[in-house]
This record gives C-alpha cells, sequence and structure tokens, in this order.
C-alpha cells in the first residue's frame, strides 16, 4: 500500500493507528511534534499523513501548509475540536479530509481508503486543461491566467478543474461536495459555499471576460462559457 506518516503527540493513539494501518498493508512512520512529522515527511515521502491539528512545536495546519508547498500527497486532519471554522479551515489550507475526535481506528481507515480511492480514480492526475487564458495543469497543481500564476489552495485548484472541464454543466453543493470530498465527508453546503467565495475572490482580479463561475441560484454553480471561438 505504501507509506503512512501518522503525527500525534498522544503516544496511545499513534500506536492504535500503526496497528490499523499495518493492517491495512502500510509501511508506519511516527512523529510525536509537528517539526519531526515535517522531518519524516521530508526523509520518507509517505504515500498519506495523519496529521493532528493540536502537536507541540508546530501544529497541524503549519505543518500542512508546509507540504502543500514541496507535495500534494493527501493529508487527513485529526482534530479534537468539532467547530465548521476548524474543519474548513483544515481542508482550505490544502487537507484532503478530516476526523474529529474521539473516533474509531476503523472509521479513519475508512477515510484512508475513501482519500485514496478518489486519488486512484480521479480524472485530474496528470492532465492539463487549457481554456481561452486559462491553464489548469494537475500534474503540478498550477493554474495560470493569461502570462499570470494565480495562487489557489489544492482543493480549489480541484474545485476549478471540476468545473471548467465540465463547461456550462450546471453542478449541485451536494454533486461537488462528493466529487471533492467524497461520500463520507461529514460537511455541508456552507463548505462548498466557502470554497467557490474565495476562489472567486481570487481570479477575480484576472481578464476571464470569455468565462466565470456563475451561481445558479436555489442549485448551485456552473462554469459558464461566454463567447467560443
Amino acid at each position: 500500500m505504501g507509506t503512512m506518516l501518522i503525527a500525534d503527540d498522544n503516544r496511545q493513539i499513534t500506536s492504535i493507528l500503526e496497528e490499523y494501518a499495518k493492517k491495512e498493508g502500510y509501511e508506519v512512520k511516527i512523529a510525536y511534534d509537528g517539526r519531526a512529522a515535517l522531518e519524516a515527511f521530508n526523509k520518507y515521502n509517505p504515500h498519506i499523513v495523519l496529521l493532528d491539528v493540536m502537536m507541540p512545536v508546530m501544529d497541524g495546519f503549519e505543518v500542512c501548509r508546509e507540504i502543500r508547498k514541496i507535495s500534494n500527497a493527501p493529508v487527513i486532519m485529526i482534530t479534537a475540536r468539532g467547530e465548521d471554522f476548524e474543519r474548513i479551515m483544515g481542508l482550505d489550507i490544502g487537507a484532503d479530509d478530516y476526523v474529529v475526535k474521539p473516533f474509531s481506528p476503523a472509521e479513519v481507515m475508512a477515510r484512508v481508503r475513501a482519500v485514496m480511492r478518489r486519488i486512484t480514480a480521479g480524472d485530474m492526475n496528470n492532465q492539463i486543461l487549457i481554456f481561452d487564458n486559462l491553464k489548469i495543469n494537475m500534474e503540478n497543481y498550477t493554474v495560470t491566467i493569461g502570462s499570470s500564476n494565480v495562487s489557489l489552495t489544492k482543493k480549489e485548484i480541484e474545485l476549478l478543474w471540476t468545473l471548467a472541464s465540465n463547461k456550462n454543466k450546471v453542478f449541485t453543493r451536494d454533486n461537488l461536495l462528493n466529487s471533492l470530498w467524497g461520500y463520507d465527508y461529514y460537511g455541508d453546503s456552507r463548505t462548498v459555499d466557502s470554497h467557490i467565495k474565495r476562489l472567486r475572490s481570487k481570479i477575480g482580479g484576472f481578464d476571464h471576460k470569455n468565462w466565470d463561475i456563475k451561481t445558479i441560484w436555489g442549485v448551485g454553480y456552473k462554469f459558464e462559457v461566454y463567447d467560443e471561438k
């Protein structure tokens, strides 16, 4: 299955998760603080990361941000806090999913399998989409409009790709939630709305007169094409 990095300062949790991960076929590496987690990531280049939010030295959000600068390896955040803004923050910085303590190890492994299935089955890998002055490169997770790079998070790029590769198709919020976060994601439509809002804000300063992300009131969103040449 590959290598899994488990980063949590609770040794009982890491021990249990390690046992379950090994049963799934993973080689497991353990880190007990944020800095050690980042060092382990750089050393072992794991296929997936289980990352606790509240860790000493560096918290999980900071570690995730640093990982995203160098890798798109899937990251599942582990948090004891249940507030929506904490969950959304974890996803907004590039995490692929989250679990809230207390949890069952079997639930965590189910999340791992779901995330890995989406990555393995996804059509977004190793593809480049060009429309008008927009270029989305899923090989290296970059977006350019004209000659300018657009600074987007991993999830914002995936959201833009999903919409733009299905031009003029209307996606409901549930469609997007299921496509990008999976059927077992415990979020709601506000997660989609917040990502759309930030995506629009980031592309708003660039010329895109032939296309835009449109709200279909009461339904969802679409990548609308105005003038195909």
